[in-house]
């Protein structure tokens, strides 16, 4: 049996917990699917050592709270390859894709949340009415 989506855990702070929050709620939408989008915004951008540096340096404060969220399975299949290219970068083995998903999360929420606003906004401009109003 096949899955369309798999269940991870996402370690963030408090603050980036509430952001994510208020974002699906701006959005209509839920904490995953925020998730979801962010790691669309910024994996592609994970492509040299600088970058790949900067995703590290997310990891820098501590993350106590815990937050499970559920990916599509091809975009968690993403992770796995980010972090094989973060390691082949740094040198550095973050040892699981649920270490490259909160790094992932925490670098784009590390943005200007007026500008992560208008980028979900941009994102789903093309959502049909209906799914907006869920």
């Amino acid at each position: 049996m096949e899955c369309d989506e798999v269940i991870m855990t996402v370690r963030i702070t408090a603050a980036e917990r509430a952001l994510l929050r208020r974002l699906a709620q701006g959005h209509h939408s839920d904490v995953s699917e925020v998730v979801a989008d962010g790691l669309l915004d910024v994996l592609p951008t994970l492509h040299c050592p600088a970058d790949a540096h900067r995703l590290l340096a997310a990891l820098a404060t501590p993350a106590p709270c815990a937050l499970t969220v559920w990916l599509p399975t091809e975009l968690a299949d993403l992770l796995t390859i980010a972090t094989a290219r973060v390691a082949q970068s740094t040198g550095v083995r973050l040892g699981s894709s649920c270490i490259m998903l909160g790094a992932a999360v925490r670098l784009w929420l590390a943005q200007d949340p007026q500008r992560l606003a208008a980028n979900l906004t941009t994102m789903h401009a093309g959502r049909p009415a209906a799914l907006a109003a869920a």
